[in-house]
């Protein structure tokens, strides 16, 4: 019984399974792309709500230094795009990270997996479809056109910022004084029409372009393609703007100083920074539609992240070197701000279209991957056959397509963007991990390694994981009082879950490095899972719980469905 938990899917029968599939007129995926267009697929989902929403709040609470935060969260994804790149040269078929966990880790793995790039993408997709909408109607309205507030945000942020709207007039404090996101708020809350009580505040915008990227998305990938590179093209010519212009009114006294809340701060920012990154996996969910999945798609990750990595730390130089970090607290639109600052509303509102345009171009490649990992496990049997139906005409998944829709334009017009871009990148990480620690498995077995055109460079971890362990404990606790204030932790204050998340962190190290010596473990898959955990224990505990739920749902419709229909069974 145990054991029927972890069975596994061979390379060989899924290779051969794919090529009865391609044989099959009519039932299976169009192969249409190339190493540029899979590059900008990468480009368009890691450049997106981050680098035109979250940066602001992200440098407002590690200052310049968050620059240095892009470079080391870029290492762990590209650590992590290695065992990517690995398995998709191995298995090249569309279901990404839940496939790489079904041929290493076992079922029962790869369906929580799966289920939580579910999470990922759906998530992701609302977090994008609402900085959209927040760039659309700052657009629109500068255009001279008006829309009612209620139908611009979320009930959430409206019903906070009214509530905290009431307790500073209440106190004499006037509404004209108080911050631009809570008269918002207050205005869409105030003037939201009732229904049985309740005020009707929602994000229309965000539903309507979720609807009008799901049926390009629909009508095939050719189009989305062609669709995608243009935004992009259009994306990395203001981005060069933004720095090119903005590099002349950089005052390095900003810079000054360069942490100005400490390592604390700069950490703070892990879920919005990892969240920027988050997109570079897409790429692995189009391996069906590649010319070349085995050669493509590792070069296409690499290129991606290598682009995006440089621009993300120019950025946020030139943010943090023109407005004082501390000023970029709550601004949703930076880098308008930041322009607006200087006096350059011409570039500010270049900058605001242009964001219109790179968030649609990041919501159309989340859209295009979700569908493609349903349809994998639909194949598998773990989710109904209807997901994996490919449409005649257009050669897509077209009901996974519009459950995708769905799932992210009702929850967008409703969700909060803070809460859900924590949600999305603790999901993202946990990928991260599972898809290091699958290309260990796998590569126990000599025979797969043979199977694979990609090899990452081998270095035996051996000794260095060890010995980097010590030196990490012995900096995180170097004396007697540090250790009795550690352990004094777990019973005292607020940070006892957090202590016990850190604690796991430094076991499981131990133990991966113990497995390290005795298997002469590779180096950098073991770094891409170490780093990747590292960044989840900075999550914080409450997004842990929530985690630690959403995996608790998944495990109950495993053994209520999946396990039951599951191909393997």
């Amino acid at each position: 019984m145990w054991e029927s938990f972890f069975r596994k899917k061979s390379i060989d029968k899924i290779l051969s399974d794919q090529l009865e599939m391609e044989n099959l007129a009519g039932d299976h995926l169009v192969r249409n792309l190339g190493v540029r267009d899979l590059t900008f697929m990468g480009v368009a989902a890691i450049i997106g709500a981050s680098i035109f929403s979250a940066i602001g709040q992200a440098s407002a609470n590690g200052g310049p230094a968050v620059s240095m935060l892009f470079v080391f969260t870029a290492l762990a994804c590209m650590f992590t795009a290695f065992c990517y790149a690995r398995f998709a040269a191995t298995v090249p078929i569309s279901g990404s990270a839940y496939t790489y966990a079904y041929t290493s880790l076992g079922e029962i793995v790869a369906w929580i997996l799966g289920w939580n790039l579910l999470l990922e993408y759906a998530i992701s997709n609302v977090a994008v479809a609402i900085s959209w909408s927040k760039y659309f109607v700052d657009l629109v309205e500068g255009l001279g056109f008006h829309v009612p507030e209620y139908l611009t945000m979320d009930y959430l942020s409206a019903k906070r910022a009214f509530s905290a709207a009431e307790v500073g007039m209440q106190s004499g404090q006037s509404i004209e004084s108080m911050s631009v996101n809570i008269r918002e708020g207050y205005a869409a809350f105030a003037s939201a029409p009732t229904i049985f009580g309740w005020h009707f505040v929602a994000n229309i915008p965000a539903l309507v372009i979720t609807v009008a990227i799901t049926y390009l998305v629909y009508i095939g990938i050719k189009e989305s393609k062609n669709t995608n590179n243009v935004l992009v093209v259009l994306k990395l010519a203001v981005i060069a703007i933004v720095v090119g212009v903005g590099a002349f009114y950089v005052q390095v006294e900003n810079w000054t100083p360069f942490a100005p809340n400490g390592i604390s701060g700069v950490l703070k920012s892990v879920a919005a920074v990892c969240f920027a990154y988050i997109g570079f996996d897409s790429i692995s969910t189009t391996a069906e539609e590649c010319k070349n999945p085995q050669r493509d798609i590792p070069k296409a990750m690499m290129w991606a992240l290598l682009i995006c990595t440089v621009l993300y730390v120019m950025v946020t130089l030139v943010l943090t070197g023109i407005v004082p970090s501390h000023l970029l607290a709550g601004i949703e639109d930076p880098l308008a701000f930041m322009f607006m600052k200087v006096n350059l509303p011409g570039v500010a509102g270049v900058v605001a279209a242009s964001a219109v345009i790179a968030l649609t171009s990041a919501l159309l490649v989340y859209q295009l991957g979700q569908p493609r990992i349903w349809m994998t496990m639909s194949r598998d049997g773990l989710l109904p056959k209807a997901f994996s139906r490919i449409h005649p005409k257009y050669h897509t998944p077209s009901f996974s397509t519009i459950m995708t829709g769905v799932l992210v334009g009702v929850p967008a017009l409703f969700a909060n963007l803070e809460e859900v871009i924590n949600l999305s990148s603790i999901g993202t990480l946990f990928a991260f991990v599972l898809v290091c620690g699958g290309v260990l498995v796998l590569d126990l077995d000599p025979e797969n390694q043979k199977k694979s055109k990609f090899k990452i460079p081998y270095v035996n971890a051996g000794i260095w994981i060890g010995a980097a362990w010590l030196i990490a404990l012995y900096l995180s606790l170097p004396d007697a009082a540090s250790w009795s204030t550690w352990i004094q932790g777990y019973f005292e204050g607020d940070a006892k879950a957090d202590h016990a998340i850190m604690t796991g962190f430094f076991i499981i190290w131990l133990v991966l490095s113990v497995f390290s010596i005795s298997h002469k473990l590779s180096l950098i898959p073991v770094l891409g899972l170490l780093v990747n955990l590292y960044l989840m224990t900075q999550m914080g505990a409450t997004n842990w719980e929530r985690f630690f739920y959403w995996c608790l749902a998944g495990v109950i419709i495993y053994f209520g469905y999946s396990y039951r229909k599951s191909k393997l069974n």
